[in-house]
């Protein structure tokens, strides 16, 4: 066989030490420390982007704890990215760690990425998921799961269907239907011995050279470009070192770079290659991120259980099933040493029944669903998502190259004692605390800078404004925003100022500006605001839509009260929110008039938007029913009473005007009654009750506290001709749909009795269902000593709780 360089009568032996493996796998890690251990090089090359050999000594690193990843992206444009994952497990760490360990220059020799990122800007197809990928390769197993460049999107391109899988074929070819268990049979459970290190090699690599003669690039032409700079990156390393020269590659690749090639033919295949200014670093990466599960295409499936393969040094059943059992006692199931026992028997047996050397995942597996967990996949799944898979997250040390504002987001999240975590976690903030006040502020400018570290929440405690509920999560893809985000400024607070500016400017609807003025005031950005508010200003005097203006006021009415809990001036905003108030006081009557159904609808949902706005705008003002709230409840009263407005926006503002006390419930009796009448169209009649009792607004226990109003519904829907009824059938149910079981449960009960009052008739001599007529006093003294005890009260104490009794007495 010729060598790398083209020499004839070169032969293998004599040629470089290519060393195929399986990207991510502990066998072929274990492998290839065994092999550089024996033929001690004097450089070893890598798969990898060139880009990154000044980053290798970081990987002696007291502060570097794989998983990690090479991270390279454009200079002008940060969003076309690609990773090179690496694992403790992994070939290519262990042959990084070896040459540190031993003084010997390790090099990266597979295409540089500023073509690998350049490709990507030429191939839309190549950029499946929000981070770059570009085309990933097929290491021993064919699938792309190695640290060759990839994504989200990784092996989502149009070729999939075509491309080779070398493990299944040659899983097939040795009768097995799972390329994973062939590939445990054959390199995971086989021992590394001193005798020969260097046969698992060859013999892979005649694998491959078959593989290779029969399907070519197996789909993945742009291998042929990758191998010949490859190829040329050995023979330069051979003329400054000599034979000792060991590659650590994709077994895929093996048999290419072993071939006979001319050194103007690989140039030829590189010459005029797009490329791009690219900055590489080294970034944390997970297990879970390397998984398929994770939608990281050119991943493994058991990152977890192949890293406690690599780092078990003998019995990994036995302590696996003992860490197995140690996570099931922590979530509450009773597992003895007993059960650990059993299990590891069951596995051994398993594995003899199924011709294995060795027990693999699936036969510890099923041990574990059948000894620990009693047949139930529920705690199965729990052991699959924290072990098999897991939330390692791995560490680079300070000094690695980083975007200022990379660095200042580490200094803020040191300072405030919020680290990244690879498992999702909720975090409760009071913002009164300094602390807390100062996190909520990092992760408000993180989301308006499109770093999506934390996700606000719904809060189980109190709901008060003073109080944040957040979901964190740190995914590696965020380094990737943290670079784009780069471009706004060196400083978290600069960027998202400046990028607060440019959203405002930018903005075409009214509400999205409303919106950014919460944002800011929610993120403390005191410089950003005036612009916002100045573009704000200008966009509300322009907007003469009713919907726009009445979408728009409550982002601004919750920023005032954010801005209150802040401590921020917000006389400004204030101005704006009461001016725009205004304006929707005045359009809204004409606005509603002539609707369709679904534009009444939307309207509707603006009409309660303002309700609350206004309300919480009133709030601490002086005489708050004579100003803003006053002039809203007039167009209340306007819109109740136009015939033009339709039903729902009608019924609504009815119910409005009553919750608020403006309207009696005899006059909302009364307007239910001639909305109800036999002259009203049963449609309109049924959008009227609608928009009275429905959309959410606890009108079902309106109807069921008032019989006077169940029986006004009721009268009316008996008495609907049954050609109408299937029309206002759909309005109906959707209107009692939305209230609870309960509240339904007991509406039912109400009806099935017979409401005491019918068509608006007054109710003579008898109560609701289940009331008397007058108080019960005996019935109602009878929990008087109960009290008592529970307030420690005396009736001749002359105490408050005393006091308190007399009250319910």
């Amino acid at each position: 066989m010729t060598g790398v360089d083209g020499s004839p009568g070169a032969t293998a032996d004599e040629g470089p030490l290519l060393l195929g493996v399986r990207h991510h796998g502990p066998g072929s890690a274990r492998a290839v420390r065994a092999a550089l251990d024996s033929a001690r090089p004097r450089i070893v090359l890598i798969e990898g982007p060139p880009e990154a050999d000044p980053l290798v000594p970081l990987a002696a690193d007291e502060e570097m704890r794989p998983p990690v990843a090479l991270l390279a992206h454009a200079v002008d444009e940060p969003g076309r990215s690609a990773f090179w994952p690496l694992a403790e497990f992994s070939p290519e760490w262990v042959a990084i760690r070896w040459a540190l360990e031993h003084g010997v220059p390790a090099r990266f020799i597979d295409l540089p990425a500023a073509h690998t990122l350049a490709w990507q800007g030429e191939d839309p197809a190549s950029r499946q998921g929000e981070t770059g990928e570009a085309e990933s390769e097929p290491s021993a197993d064919g699938r792309g799961d190695g640290p060759g460049p990839t994504g989200p999107g990784a092996d989502g391109g149009p070729e999939d269907t075509v491309r080779v899988d070398p493990a299944a074929v040659l899983a097939r070819t040795a009768g097995y239907d799972d390329p994973e268990r062939w590939w445990e049979d054959v390199v995971e459970h086989r021992g590394v011995g001193t005798a020969d290190a260097l046969a698992p090699f060859a013999v892979l690599e005649e694998a491959m050279g078959a593989l290779r003669e029969a399907y070519g690039t197996g789909a993945h032409e742009r291998d042929l470009v990758r191998e010949a700079y490859m190829r040329l990156q050995v023979r330069a390393a051979r003329r400054e070192f000599g034979r000792d020269v060991a590659v650590v590659c994709g077994a895929w690749h093996v048999p290419t770079l072993r071939r006979r090639t001319s050194v103007a033919a690989d140039r030829a295949l590189l010459k005029g290659l797009p490329k791009v200014r690219t900055d590489m670093t080294w970034v944390p990466w997970t297990h879970r991120r390397l998984s398929r599960a994770s939608g990281y295409g050119a991943g493994i499936d058991s990152p977890g259980w192949y890293g406690h393969l690599f780092a078990a040094p003998d019995r990994p059943v036995e302590r696996w099933l003992t860490r197995v059992a140690g996570l099931l006692r922590e979530e509450g199931r009773i597992v003895s040493s007993a059960h650990v026992i059993e299990a590891v028997r069951l596995a051994g047996t398993l594995a003899a029944l199924r011709g294995r050397p060795l027990p693999g995942l699936s036969e510890t597996t099923d041990a574990v669903r059948a000894v620990m967990c009693e047949g139930s996949d529920v705690p199965l799944a729990l052991v699959h998502d924290r072990l098999v898979v897991g939330d390692v997250l791995g560490e680079v040390p300070a000094s690695a190259p980083a975007v200022p504002l990379q660095r200042d987001l580490a200094l803020l999240q040191k300072r405030l004692r919020l680290k990244p975590e690879p498992q999702e976690r909720e975090l409760e903030l009071d913002l009164r605390r300094e602390t807390d006040a100062g996190r909520s502020r990092l992760l408000h400018r993180l989301r308006l800078l499109a770093i999506g570290w934390g996700e606000p929440a719904v809060s189980r405690g109190s709901t008060g404004t003073f109080r944040e509920t957040w979901r964190l999560r740190w995914d590696p893809e965020l380094a990737v925003r943290v670079a784009e985000a780069g471009v706004w400024g060196t400083t978290v607070l600069a960027a998202a100022t400046a990028k607060a500016e440019a959203e405002a400017v930018a903005a075409q609807a009214l509400a999205e500006v409303t919106a950014l003025a919460e944002r800011c005031l929610r993120a403390e950005l005191s410089d950003a605001l005036p612009v916002v508010m100045r573009v704000l200003a200008d966009r509300a005097a322009l907007d003469a839509d009713v919907g726009h203006l009445a979408q728009a006021l409550p982002a601004l009415v919750r920023a005032l009260r954010y801005g209150d809990v802040r401590g921020t001036d917000t006389r400004a905003l204030a101005e704006v929110a009461t001016g725009l108030a205004e304006r929707v006081f005045v359009g809204l009557p004409p606005a509603c008039a002539a609707l369709d159904a679904e534009a009444a609808e939307e309207m509707r949902r603006h009409i309660d938007a303002v309700h609350g706005s206004v309300g919480l705008l009133e709030e601490g003002a002086a005489g708050a029913r004579g100003g803003l709230l006053g002039r809203w409840c007039s167009v209340l009263r306007v819109l109740s009473g136009r015939d033009s407005v339709p039903g729902v926006i009608r019924g609504r503002a009815v119910r409005l005007l009553l919750d608020d006390g403006e309207l009696v419930q005899e006059e909302a009796a009364r307007l239910m009654g001639l909305v109800l009448s036999p002259g009203t169209a049963p449609a309109d009649a049924a959008a009227w009750i609608e928009g009275f009792v429905g959309g959410g607004s606890g009108g079902g226990m309106l109807l069921v506290h008032d019989e006077r109003l169940l029986g006004l519904v009721d009268a009316w829907l008996t008495g609907v001709p049954a050609d109408a009824f299937t029309d206002v059938l759909p309005l109906l149910r959707r209107t009692f749909s939305a209230y609870e079981p309960g509240v339904r449960r007991t509406l039912g009960e109400l009806v099935r009795r017979g409401p005491g009052v019918r068509s608006g008739a007054a109710a003579t001599g008898s109560g609701p269902p289940g009331f008397a007529v007058e108080r019960d006093a005996g019935r109602a003294d009878a929990v008087l000593p109960v009290l008592r005890l529970l307030l420690g009260a005396d009736e001749a104490d002359g105490s408050g709780a005393a006091d308190l009794v007399g009250v319910v007495r």
